[in-house]
């Protein structure tokens, strides 16, 4: 048997760094393939390196960084509950999607308001 085999089968707790490492790159590596909206807001994170001053661009980096970790929330939840009742429809199961959903707009909203203060005499000077 393989070592990649191996580890996907693992059921007990990483035995070292490297092993901890490799099950996370795998997570990564999962959401970048497999999740849309996860490259999404990667790239919009990626295509921030306007020239702005360090504090602002602090301010970015934060805004699009809560924005990936309410992705992955909300892909984590979505996993879990398909994983748990399968392709049955659950009224609980809708609610948990819908809050992890939620989640992820309320942290774009934030981001919405940190970019149109950072950027607002930008805004501004173009309008």
């Amino acid at each position: 048997m393989n070592m990649d085999l191996k580890n996907k089968r693992q059921t007990s707790k990483n035995k070292n760094f490297g092993q901890a490492f490799g099950h996370a790159w795998d997570g990564l590596t999962t959401l970048c393939c497999n999740e849309r909206n996860f490259r999404f807001h990667l790239v919009t994170t990626a295509g921030l390196t306007m020239r702005v001053g360090y504090f602002k661009f602090l301010w970015l980096v934060l805004a699009c960084y809560l924005v990936l970790q309410a992705e992955v929330i909300n892909t984590l939840a979505e996993y879990l509950v398909d994983l748990t009742i399968g392709s049955q429809y659950n009224d609980l199961a809708k609610k948990i999607k819908d809050i992890a959903a939620g989640w992820v707009l309320f942290s774009t909203m934030l981001a919405i308001v940190i970019g149109l203060i950072v950027f607002g005499t930008t805004i501004i000077k173009l309008i």
